[in-house]
């Protein structure tokens, strides 16, 4: 990056002026700093914050350069589907963040998750997935990438043999979360990727839950990151949005390649909502991973509450991973209450203080019921194989004050139905 940036000709001078645009940063820059300064480009205004460039098109200055850019042949913007100053801002930032060479933003997480797919796999292709799956991504899996060809095949997350054993001959890619959602299981991320990579297989990693100030899963092995930029990037439940990070070939030739052409296109102005909230991304992180480790250990000793899923609990079957991999437990809850449906509606329905909403990572913590919302659409049979229970209950616990937080949940634990006690 130039220390100074030449501009066109002001109409009221003579000469053309030179603004300084932002220094360097140093390769020794901390996540935080990254967080704030990488990506933006001062254009000659001088401004100090980042600018939305709300324009679907570019001007060229001739039409040599028009053919060019077009060819691949100069580097420039071209048309907001595929080039705009402020995605590449939230584009360069993000990849900083997780250590990749490249990101593509998307129109949402589940977008970057059929980019990713479409980019890389081909009729006759298998996935390798494991069964902690967002219900959206096993549709995605199950009902439409067949149609082309493409099949999955699912292993539990977190046993090793199992992922290496079903690998065959025509798997392509493994893919996972990790924490899983929603029951927070995880994987080791080295492991996994040593299996892959001896086979010549991609492994993908969804980092939604933790993040990159949490978790970063290319350091561990990976080799490309999924995002749902719609929870924790953004941090406050305003803009919907998506991205892929990892190396120049695979994320900015291969998958950047299916965003040019079939338009899955960011916004302007949510990649801009996302830049500011990547400002902000370690501080809540290790806020949300706070409170819930003290919610999730107060959660332990409810009685209507038989089993908390938390990676940050001692008891939590991969609990080793937490500080070799993942930095906090993170900051979602899931627990089973007694009742099944009847109880865990009951609890839903008894607080005030959460949203009764499917999103997550938001300052507001947020209460769901997973079997009848983001894995409604599975049936019993799948969502029993995942273990979705239906008193499964989880937590996206916000920035609240704690105490705040568990009375909400107190008025409904103390209110417990009698028909939800069996």
């Amino acid at each position: 990056m130039s220390l100074t940036s030449t501009i066109p000709p002001d109409p009221s001078a003579d000469e053309p002026v030179e603004i300084p645009s932002p220094e360097p940063l140093i390769p020794s820059a901390q996540f935080a700093t990254r967080a704030i300064r990488v990506g933006h480009q001062r254009t000659f205004e001088g401004e100090h914050g980042e600018p939305i460039f709300t324009t679907s098109s570019f001007v060229f200055a001739t039409a040599a350069e028009a053919a060019a850019r077009f060819a691949g042949e100069q580097a420039g913007n071209i048309y907001s589907r595929f080039t705009n100053p402020t995605v590449r801002a939230f584009e360069e930032r993000l990849a900083a963040l997780e250590g990749g060479e490249r990101c593509v933003a998307t129109a949402s997480g589940m977008s970057a998750i059929l980019a990713v797919c479409m980019g890389l796999l081909q009729a006759g292709d298998r996935i390798l997935a494991s069964r902690s799956l967002f219900g959206s991504t096993t549709l995605l899996f199950n009902r439409y990438l067949t149609r082309f060809g493409i099949t999955t095949h699912y292993v539990p997350l977190s046993d090793l043999a199992a992922w290496e054993a079903a690998i065959d001959s025509k798997t392509r890619l493994l893919f996972c979360e990790t924490p899983s959602n929603p029951l927070t299981e995880m994987v080791d991320i080295r492991a996994l990727a040593a299996i892959a990579h001896r086979h010549d297989c991609l492994l993908v990693v969804d980092n939604c839950f933790c993040t990159p100030a949490l978790q970063r899963p290319l350091e561990l092995g990976a080799d490309l990151v999924i995002h749902s930029a719609t929870k924790y990037l953004d941090g406050q439940g305003r803009c919907v949005g998506g991205a892929v990070v990892g190396d120049r070939q695979q994320v900015g030739e291969a998958v950047f390649g299916v965003l040019r052409t079939a338009g899955p296109t960011m916004s302007p102005f949510n990649a801009w909502v996302f830049l500011k909230g990547l400002e902000t991304l370690e501080l809540r992180m290790l806020a949300h991973a706070r409170a819930a480790a003290h919610l999730a250990a107060w959660l332990q000793q409810q009685a209507m509450v038989p089993r908390v899923d938390y990676p940050g609990l001692p008891d939590h079957p991969q609990h080793h991973l937490v500080g070799s991999q993942q930095r906090t437990g993170g900051g979602i809850v899931s627990f089973h209450v007694r009742g099944g449906r009847l109880g865990a509606w009951h609890l839903l329905d008894s607080t005030r203080l959460m949203s009764i909403t499917a999103n997550l990572g938001d300052v507001k913590t947020t209460i769901t019921h997973p079997a009848t919302t983001t894995h409604g659409r599975l049936t019993a049979a799948e969502r029993e194989e995942v273990g979705i229970s239906e008193g499964l209950v989880r937590i996206a616990v916000g920035l609240e004050q704690i105490e705040d937080l568990k009375a909400d949940l107190l008025r409904g634990f103390s209110t417990w139905p009698e028909q939800a006690l069996d």
